[in-house]
């Protein structure tokens, strides 16, 4: 992955954002982006995870520190991504305001209102030519 692009300028789909989203809560860029390469050829979809055991999916997001909770989270969200319309990312598990406002805002293109995230302002600030004092 490209050092220079966020993670979620760098997935093919929404479930692939979502797995980025889950494994960049509380972790750099940087670590997130050496294991998912590795993360999505084992498991491109969703269907494809809900294959995968608890034990395989920890040895591959292991750098990345919290992988019980983090493997948890990434198989209870696959889960329910094949029944989810796609409107709130929050009711999917594992996926709170940073991945709603990062879905929202690549995905569904609209810019998401309060954005805590300091990578996202930066974004959304450089893509929509905003000032520092935009609120956003």
């Amino acid at each position: 992955m490209q050092e220079n692009l966020m993670v979620q300028q760098q997935v093919e789909n929404v479930w692939q954002h979502m797995v980025g989203v889950i494994c960049l809560n509380q972790t750099g860029r940087k670590q997130v982006k050496e294991v998912l390469p590795k993360f999505f050829k084992l498991w491109p979809t969703h269907e494809a995870l809900l294959h995968a055991t608890k034990n395989e999916i920890e040895e591959v997001i292991a750098p990345l520190g919290m992988r019980s909770v983090r493997a948890k989270r990434l198989y209870r969200m696959s889960e329910q991504f094949g029944d989810w319309d796609g409107e709130d990312a929050t009711e999917l598990y594992g996926i709170g305001k940073y991945g709603s406002d990062s879905y929202r805002l690549f995905y569904k293109k609209e810019l998401p209102e309060n954005v805590g995230d300091h990578e996202l302002k930066r974004y959304i600030q450089e893509e929509f030519s905003l000032d520092n004092s935009a609120k956003i």
